[in-house]
């Protein structure tokens, strides 16, 4: 393919070129880990514990003649699989989704129009703009570029960048590595410049496809919250498989059936094992990711969802995140007047040469949203004037920098071949370059004020010349005349005060970050109800102070003006030091270490580098300050629902395993439970925990207490102890159930239906109570949630059935009870919440009289 060397008026493909070639040529993406198949799922249920208890029990009727039982028992398996399936099936779904969103990002010309895609979607002939911190999404030539360098480490193993140059005829293919190469590679990094480049090969014909390195996305990682479900789990199971020899041993002595023991423990093992704990928290944390990503963030790092809820402070940038990122050039100065500038008003001559240079100084197609207004003034009042100047040859630019907050480009007048340069950037670094005396300086800053405290984004514009052939290596060493400056408004998002509002309410500082003067920014931060907003630290300062001194002055300022990127990092490990929970947003490439510093680092999805996507935890999808704050509240919800999940799962398998386990102490009593007994309860517990509670909404409370302390367990003792007095309950209330029937002359299968029912009721009631921690029974059975209507409908459905059917009353070794033996266990079941519901309301009292 021969590359062209045309460097303007790019077209790009048209979306039926695409088309084509996305049929013929397929996804611009690499092999990754498959989905599993029926297969796979089907290996990974046979590994699991409760699938090989299921078999022993099947094996053991078989031998014992009961071959009913033994093969529904068997059976079941297949059932536990199918659920296994869609539990798989949906958390692949929701995990696809993410990867699709989290891979790198492409800014195309297609049709004539610059437009931001998936990295997936690039093909080849795609014209693409790479700019500093960019992840190259496929191998391309590069048609024009400016300072541009890439690391390739990736591809090389060497981590120092390469530097690129322009395709040039004669040039050919070659690989990797080494300077002054005219072609980039699918995976390396942009370090620094910009360029426009045209796509040679994707997917599995890039240089990477070839070495066959699939790159994921989505990395799964022990997470806290995993690691202490780990230990749970693990310690949970060592007691139930102590308790299940001990069942064996006493059965065996006091009754003298060594395969009933064996039967008798596999049922306490299974009441015991609390395999939904795995099953919960890999479907909350998919589920909850999906759902987050819903309300447009990301995430890109499980372990984010659960510091969310401990976040005591959010440090945001201003742009483009607290205000709308469309900015507009409100009003200009050009040394000895103002103009306001309006859509239809009269643009006077004296400031034309402010727009001009501001023009020359910004690129040709921007992204940059305060380069784009400067340049919508320019087709507004500078069209087909002497003013505008597309047939000049740029030949450098001076990238903006940590030392001097000012970008230039130098140009070649066409016409008169004379070298000009054009200069914008922060005023003071404007004044510095045009070597302007103090008491200029001084008349200039007046004019700076002005326009700050009217909320306005400030930049100067200066010009030069320059005669001699070798050119300079920095800035100051041209000659600039100050020319203006130009003035920005941005407006604050509408939704932005209300969501600040929110945060204090929650517990959660705000705390704004800008490159404004402090004024500008005091202004916005009144305008956005921060707390304290006439109080700020402005960079310079940041950059003079211990991090002990920043520290101790955090503690009441909420606003930072003048800061450059790399001053972040020493905000974010001050408020640290202050025991703060911090999350901070950031976009470009200097952000990329306070990122990774904060607890949870928040890049911005639209106009964020794919350096500063890779080294957050959260990627906010539309730059919106107000779906931070709704993270939050997802977060939040996730783990309280998450919480009552694992609440459920323990309160219902303590009166399982005391069932299980009192009846062989004694040996004149009948056995409760038997293996299909428990199977039958997994079946409702199961879909229970991992959608009912998954689904629920949040609390009302949610955003209106303090956050969770980061050291404080997620499923501590107390909770525990909450969780297993409810079982406890239970268990009372089926105990008496039991006796009352021993007592009264039942036979020994109606005496294991009642209880049974009875169970399942309170089951079923425990389910409901624990929707809501807060509300009571009333509130939530009148709240909307899809699944229990098919879960607990269901529990029921199948309850019916099994007490009105033959074949399976003999199958649960049950009898046909009357109507009146059936009301008392639902009464029975049904009160087994009451103790609990009086907690909440007593909870809920007592926090009232305390606020």
């Amino acid at each position: 393919m021969k590359p062209t060397t045309e460097k303007t008026n790019y077209q790009g493909l048209t979306q039926e070129q695409v088309n084509q070639k996305l049929f013929k040529e397929g996804y611009n993406e690499l092999p990754s880990s498959k989905p599993k198949n029926v297969f796979q799922i089907a290996l990974g249920v046979v590994k699991e514990p409760m699938f090989m208890l299921l078999v022993a029990c099947g094996t053991l009727y078989l031998v014992l003649g009961d071959i009913n039982e033994g093969l529904m028992l068997l059976g079941f398996v297949f059932v536990i699989m199918g659920i296994e399936f869609y539990q798989e099936k949906k958390t692949e779904k929701a995990l696809d989704a993410l990867k699709d969103l989290a891979s790198p990002r492409a800014l195309v010309i297609r049709s004539g129009e610059t437009t931001r895609i998936a990295g997936r979607d690039v093909v080849t002939d795609d014209i693409i703009i790479l700019q500093e911190g960019d992840r190259v999404p496929a191998d391309a030539v590069v048609l024009s570029c400016t300072s541009f360098q890439a690391d390739e480490s990736l591809l090389t193993g060497e981590s120092v960048p390469v530097r690129k140059r322009e395709w040039m005829e004669g040039d050919v293919t070659c690989a990797p590595g080494g300077d002054e190469i005219p072609y980039v590679y699918s995976g390396s990094m942009i370090i620094q410049g910009n360029a426009i480049v045209r796509v040679l090969a994707t997917g599995m014909h890039t240089e990477i496809g070839k070495i066959g390195k699939a790159l994921e996305s989505v990395k799964e990682e022990p997470t806290k919250l995993k690691m202490e479900m780990g230990t749970l789990v693990k310690r949970l199971a060592f007691i139930g498989i102590g308790m299940c020899v001990f069942v064996i041993v006493i059965y065996t002595l006091t009754r003298g059936d060594l395969l009933k023991g064996f039967l008798a423990g596999i049922t306490l093992a299974m009441a015991m094992l609390p395999e939904e704990f795995p099953v919960v928290l890999t479907v909350f944390l998919a589920l909850g990711a999906w759902r987050m990503s819903k309300k447009k963030v990301l995430t890109r790092k499980p372990a984010a969802m659960e510091t969310l809820g401990s976040a005591t402070v959010l440090c945001t940038d201003k742009t483009g995140t607290l205000t709308q990122n469309k900015m507009t050039v409100t009003q200009l100065y050009n040394g000895t007047e103002f103009l306001n500038v309006k859509p239809k008003s009269i643009f006077p001559e004296s400031f034309h040469e402010i727009i001009e240079y501001g023009i020359l100084s910004s690129q040709a197609s921007p992204f940059d949203p305060m380069e784009k207004a400067i340049l919508t003034i320019g087709d507004l009042f500078l069209q087909n004037t002497e003013h505008i100047h597309t047939d000049w040859v740029m030949e450098k630019e001076y990238p903006l920098s940590k030392e001097l907050l000012a970008m230039s480009r130098l140009f070649t007048n066409t016409g008169t071949l004379e070298k000009v340069i054009a200069a914008k950037g922060a005023p003071e670094a404007i004044f510095d370059l045009c070597h302007l005396d103090n008491k200029k300086i001084a008349e200039l800053e007046k004019a700076v004020q002005e326009m700050a405290n009217a909320g306005l984004r400030v930049l100067g514009v200066a010009k030069g010349t320059f005669k001699p052939e070798n050119l300079p290596n920095e800035q100051h060493d041209f000659d600039f005349e100050f020319i203006g400056l130009i003035g920005l408004s941005d407006p604050i998002r509408e939704n932005v005060p209300a969501a600040i509002a929110e945060c204090y309410k929650a517990g959660i500082r705000v705390i704004m970050i800008t490159g404004d003067y402090p004024v500008t920014a005091s202004s916005i931060g009144k305008d956005i109800g921060l707390k304290n907003p006439d109080k700020y630290i402005t960079g310079p300062e940041v950059e003079k102070m211990t991090e002990e001194q920043l520290s101790e002055r955090i503690k009441d300022v909420n606003i930072f003006a003048r800061v450059v990127p790399e001053q972040k990092l020493k905000i974010v490990n001050a408020l640290k030091r202050n025991n703060e929970i911090v999350a901070m947003t950031g976009d470009g490439v200097n952000d990329a270490p306070a990122l990774k510093a904060a607890n949870i680092g928040i890049a911005m999805g639209e106009k964020g580098t794919d350096v500063a996507r890779e080294a957050s935890s959260l990627v906010l999808m539309d730059d919106n300050f107000a779906s931070i704050v709704g993270a939050v509240k997802m977060g939040r919800r996730i783990f309280d629902n998450l919480q009552k999940a694992l609440g459920y799962i323990f309160a219902i398998h303590v009166p399982i395993a005391g069932l299980s386990l009192i009846p062989v102490l004694f040996s004149d009593l009948p056995l409760i439970l038997w293996p299909v007994h428990i199977v039958f309860l997994e079946l409702i517990i199961d879909p229970a925990c991992s959608i009912i509670f998954e689904a629920e909404k949040e609390e009302k409370n949610v955003m209106t207490r303090p956050p969770k302390d980061i050291n404080e367990p997620f499923f501590g003792i107390n909770k525990i102890l909450l969780s297993c007095m409810q079982g406890v309950g239970i268990l009372v209330i089926c105990l008496a159930v039991y006796f009352f029937g021993l007592q009264f002359g039942y036979t020994e299968k109606a005496v294991r239906t009642m209880t049974f029912v009875t169970l399942i009721v309170s089951n079923i009631g425990v389910i409901l109570s624990n929707r809501s921690w807060t509300s009571n029974i009333f509130t939530i059975i009148l709240s909307p949630n899809k699944a229990v209507k098919w879960v607990v409908g269901g529990a029921i459905f199948f309850l019916i059935l099994i007490l009105n059917i033959p074949f399976l009353i003999r199958l649960f070794q049950f009898d046909s009870v009357g109507i009146l033996e059936l009301t008392v266990c639902v009464l029975a079941g049904s009160s087994s919440i009451i103790w609990f519901e009086i907690y909440k309301k007593f909870k809920q009292t007592k926090k009232s009289i305390l606020e």
